[in-house]
């Protein structure tokens, strides 16, 4: 199997929350998408694992994916046995994607910077021929972070992408997740995802970084390295296009 783009999500909708809209763009220009989900959500404060997995069937194909996997590994435990990380890594040479998507470090959650740390390290790890899994080596081109519910003053986005054409499909995936958001008859405890602002709060945050482009709506994203650009000519004209 070879996907374009795939990420890493510590939680089933967690994805469809945060980076949603790009998943549903690049679907839609023809490349191939997957999206490793790490655990199942088994210690949600809402809902159940089987009402979690029938949900998340229904928003992959609302997100238009090739291929959608769940790791299986505990929820709330991430990243605390050396397993871990080597599952990750046989997954990512599993998928070959070109590009992978994983959590940025500073979130409030304490599965998605154990995500971003196994993320990143099985990466880079993922090329290295001694390590032995199922899959032969490989290493994405490229990690992208992408943002989570927290925006920090020291958290600068690399780029935002346009998600003006995808915003109402990313909306219908996230309330795929009917468990975990509001419900007015509901009599499980509230979360801080369950609260009837939090979808309002994520219109907000995605016409706050379409405001910075000039666009409807944005998804904003982090990479490390400096990008390297042949032709800026070519490179800014399509930025403004």
């Amino acid at each position: 199997m070879k996907l374009d783009v795939v990420a890493i999500a510590p939680h089933p909708d967690d994805v469809e929350l945060h980076c949603g809209g790009l998943m549903i763009r690049l679907a839609d220009l023809g490349y191939k998408t997957g999206i490793i989900d790490m655990s199942r959500g088994e210690m949600s404060t809402r809902g159940t694992v089987k009402e979690r997995t029938l949900e998340t069937e229904k928003a992959s194909d609302i997100l238009g994916l090739t291929y959608r996997i769940n790791l299986e590994l505990p929820d709330a435990r991430l990243g605390v046995s050396e397993t871990h990380r080597e599952t990750l890594i046989d997954s990512i040479r599993m998928l070959r994607p070109n590009f992978l998507l994983v959590p940025h470090k500073v979130a409030r959650h304490p599965d998605h910077e154990a995500t971003f740390r196994l993320g990143w390290e099985a990466a880079f790890l993922a090329g290295l021929e001694k390590i032995k899994t199922g899959h032969p080596a490989f290493r994405p081109n490229q990690v992208i972070f992408y943002f989570t519910h927290h925006t920090y003053k020291d958290q600068i986005p690399s780029f935002i992408v346009d998600i003006t054409s995808t915003f109402d499909r990313k909306i219908t995936a996230i309330k795929t997740y009917c468990s975990q958001f509001h419900k007015p008859d509901s009599v499980e405890p509230e979360t801080f995802i369950s609260r009837p602002e939090f979808l309002n709060d994520i219109e907000i945050q995605s016409r706050y970084y379409g405001s910075l482009i000039g666009k409807a709506y944005g998804e904003p994203f982090f990479i490390r390295e400096y990008l390297s650009v042949n032709d800026p000519i070519a490179f800014l004209s399509a930025q403004s296009g």
